[in-house]
């Protein structure tokens, strides 16, 4: 009886596989997220310069090295939107850990109410955050300006690293912290030697992420930026111009690379995360 209930278990755990009929559909879905990239990377060595046609007549690097040495534009938009995107951040992970640690510390009522008025920015369509920020612009006459920018970003670049803080905190026994007290630490050391430890790869996937959103903002940028350009912001402008969309093209290939790379650190730092140690009940 024992051999035969194994062996009906090991053909149930066998088969069961997803249907064929799903596979294709995931399979399908893959392909209509990735294959619009593919063609972006295909006419970035398109020989046409006004067109999309396909096949492209021809393959060729010209448009690369009008990039990279014919358009200052594009390092100047670039340039920016790194000094953004980096400031953005660094705001996001100090106020995104401090409301975080709040949160998971202190008990008091309407600290649910908090936590989704904390989330609610990233939750709102961009052109209404894009709106309401002009507008509060506007009534305190401040400037457009490189700040302006960085403020409108952090607003959504906050939730992230505060959603990433806050599920590790939640993973962390508070006994630690108590412990460390008893011990004779100070705040400062407690943070330091065990609080930073236990949460530092949630904060760094969290500002990966923040990078990530920043770095390719575009509806948010264009209501707080005034005059200056953004690298998305600068594609959006020259997708008009029709000899400058193999150009155009090139720069969509540096902002994916710029974009991917964190959001796959991201992904490589918090897929383990259920075993992190410390995380008692």
């Amino acid at each position: 009886m024992r051999s035969d209930g194994k062996a009906t278990a090991g053909k149930i755990s066998a088969g069961t596989g997803a249907p064929l009929g799903l596979r294709l559909m995931a399979l399908g879905g893959i392909l209509f997220l990735h294959v619009p990239l593919l063609f972006i990377l295909l006419y970035a060595f398109s020989s046409d310069e006004k067109t999309f046609q396909f096949p492209p007549p021809g393959l060729t690097l010209q448009w690369f090295a009008v990039a990279w040495l014919d358009r200052p534009d594009i390092w100047a938009a670039l340039w920016l939107s790194v000094k953004v995107a980096a400031m953005a951040t660094l705001l996001a992970i100090v106020l995104g850990t401090c409301a975080a640690a709040a949160v998971w510390r202190s008990r008091f009522f309407g600290r649910e109410s908090l936590s989704l008025l904390i989330i609610l920015p990233i939750a709102l369509p961009g052109i209404i955050t894009g709106i309401a920020l002009r507008s509060a612009y506007s009534l305190m006459e401040i400037p457009f300006s490189f700040w302006t920018i960085v403020i409108g970003h952090a607003t959504f670049c906050i939730v992230v690293v505060y959603n990433n803080v806050l599920a590790r905190f939640r993973r962390t026994s508070g006994s630690l912290i108590e412990a460390s007290m008893d011990l004779g630490a100070d705040g400062f050391q407690t943070f330091r030697h065990v609080v930073l430890p236990n949460i530092a790869t949630a904060l760094l996937a969290g500002g990966m992420l923040a990078f990530a959103l920043s770095f390719d903002e575009v509806i948010v940028t264009t209501f707080t930026a005034g005059q200056q350009q953004t690298l998305p912001i600068w594609m959006l402008s020259e997708l008009i111009k029709p000899r400058q969309r193999p150009v155009t093209n090139v720069v969509a290939i540096i902002v994916i690379v710029v974009t991917f790379l964190p959001i796959l650190g991201a992904y490589y730092l918090t897929r383990d995360t259920h075993d992190f140690s410390g995380s008692g009940k």
